[in-house]
């Protein structure tokens, strides 16, 4: 039995063609360490993670003074060998469960297919097997979910199948690819607890994350990386609690949060700015009563708030909670079955089309992935060009008018020809929100806009967006689960629970003096970057409901 390192690298250098990837990198990780690599998007991370289990691809070059998997020299593995480690020894966690799971069967059966493949439990067990996988890392009715496809369970139900899959031939090492970036914060702390419980059964776990504060409650060891190398490496403690490199503090200070409220996040400077300001107006939007059902169950229950011109109303809560529901009637992609949603005093249903389109025109949406948003054939000119169609923009001014939007949103004409995949996440983002402001609206609705970006780039999102409210006086309805950005840009707050209002209020009130037991409930299952190491203080795992099938 190895009683090493389960992977040690020594300068790791892969390359793509002339591009040179990852430089120079050396890690080991031991039984019942957690080591995490933390960084920008581009910096190296994934690419560094592959090398390790020989997933690189064909194109790529993987060079390396020494790799060890296990004990076994990898440099030497073919392709069998390394198929004969995966999942074996070596199991690997992606950040996107509905896209790494079988959309075509059963979660239950795609566990299966890992058991049937290595051959590590009597067939006639592994039904029973996948029953036990999914009971362990805290699925709730497994017998149930075993036989749902992955659309049919929420985000936390498929990132926990996906974990079930991994740990399924109970794996010596586990490597976690941003784990939890896309979860709501209590099933984040849920998922925690759970790779906390693995490593302290003795797995080595590689943690791959942008996200800080999860890497404190997780990591023993912390490797920064940037542009390909590692820039700083230590204790977890010292480097998230006295960095010596700029790049690590300067990744510390965009995170936001309390700390950060009316300052500026994406600084050069190193000391935090004033951001923009502009004190509301008149009421532009206003739920009331807002009902809505789906296949006899209550998505949202008698929903009611207001949002004024130039304010930020953060709407936050659970997966399964409503946000989305709630936002997309506001937009009126959905009627309700109950109440009404006035935009600037009328509801959708007393326009006639004509009124509609001239509504929709002044509210528009920024969604979470504007890759799936972008018709991936339109460059950004086309883009763009459509949208201020809609704005009532001649043609003979759109060329200009694109030009002025890019401008605003931080970006220059040399991308108008590109096409979405050609341009990195934080680029698409800012395409997306100068599409949005082309119709010149009054209320954008922000659903989840960053939270699949990595820090750095979503405090150049936040900024921007505080920037444009105070030049252009446009109001946001911003639902997110990360309550820390919530807490950096908001205004006021409303907490939704299986679709009702729990609490409402100003964010500060909200933040330090909740009176609901489930408000406190979610700011208690916050990572906090002050606690490294306290992933075995994450609260318990709540019973999920029964009816935490998505709609």
């Amino acid at each position: 039995m190895n009683t090493g390192p389960l992977v040690e690298v020594e300068d790791l250098t892969v390359s793509f063609g002339t591009l040179e990837a990852v430089r120079g990198v050396s890690l080991a990780v031991n039984p019942g360490e957690c080591v995490a690599i933390v960084g920008e998007s581009g910096s190296g991370k994934s690419v560094t993670a592959r090398s390790l289990i020989g997933l690189t691809g064909e194109n790529a070059t993987v060079r390396a003074s020494r790799l060890r998997v296990d004990g076994q020299d990898a440099l030497r593995f073919g392709e069998r060998q390394w198929r004969q480690v995966r999942g074996t020894r070596v199991g690997y966690v992606l950040q996107d469960a509905l896209v790494s799971l079988d959309p075509l069967r059963p979660v239950g059966k795609e566990i299966a297919e890992t058991l049937k493949l290595h051959g590590t439990v009597p067939r006639a067990e592994i039904e029973e097997r996948v029953v036990e996988l999914l009971r362990e890392v805290g699925v709730p009715e497994p017998e149930l979910r075993a036989g749902q496809y992955p659309h049919e369970l929420s985000g936390g139900l498929r990132q926990r199948a996906l974990i079930a899959s991994a740990i399924a031939c109970d794996p010596e090492l586990l490597i976690a690819d941003e784990p939890t970036t896309a979860l709501d914060v209590t099933v984040q702390a849920q998922i925690l607890r759970l790779l906390d419980e693995r490593r302290g059964a003795g797995t080595a776990l590689l943690l791959i994350s942008h996200d800080l504060a999860v890497v404190a409650q997780l990591a023993d060891r912390v490797l920064v990386m940037k542009d390909g190398v590692v820039v700083e490496e230590g204790p977890t403690g010292r480097v998230l609690t006295d960095p010596a490199h700029p790049y690590t503090r300067a990744l510390l200070a965009a995170i936001p949060g309390e700390h950060s409220k009316g300052t500026r996040l994406s600084v050069t400077s190193g000391h935090p700015q004033p951001a923009p300001q502009r004190p509301p107006g008149e009421v532009v939007i206003e739920a009331r009563g807002l009902v809505k059902d789906f296949r006899g169950r209550r998505a949202v229950d008698e929903v009611s708030f207001e949002l004024r011109a130039g304010e930020t109303l953060g709407l936050v809560g659970e997966s399964g909670s409503g946000k989305t529901t709630v936002a997309r009637l506001v937009l009126g992609l959905l009627e309700a079955d109950g109440g009404q949603a006035l935009i600037e005093g009328r509801t959708w249903r007393e326009m006639t089309a004509r009124q509609r389109r001239e509504a929709r025109r002044h509210i528009q949406v920024v969604y979470q992935d504007p890759l799936s948003s972008f018709d991936p054939r339109f460059s950004v000119r086309q883009i763009l060009d459509e949208a201020l169609m809609v704005g009532g923009v001649p043609r003979a001014e759109r060329r200009d008018q694109a030009l002025l939007l890019l401008d605003q949103v931080g970006l220059d004409g040399g991308v108008l020809e590109r096409r979405p995949r050609q341009l990195s996440g934080g680029q698409r983002q800012r395409v997306a929100i100068a599409r949005a402001l082309a119709p010149r609206p009054r209320v954008l609705v922000c659903d989840e806009p960053v939270s699949a970006l990595d820090v750095s780039v979503q405090a150049q999102v936040l900024d921007l967006l505080a920037d444009l409210q105070a030049d252009l006086g446009v109001a946001y309805l911003f639902v997110s689960h990360h309550l820390g950005v919530i807490h950096h840009v908001s205004d006021r707050v409303v907490v939704l629970k299986e679709g009702r209002v729990v609490e409402t209020g100003d964010v500060g009130q909200i933040f330090t003096n909740p009176k609901a037991d489930y408000t406190r409930e979610l700011l208690a299952a916050i990572p906090r970057l002050d606690q490294p190491g306290a992933a075995s203080l994450v609260p318990a795992a709540r019973p999920r409901p029964t009816t935490e099938v998505i709609q």
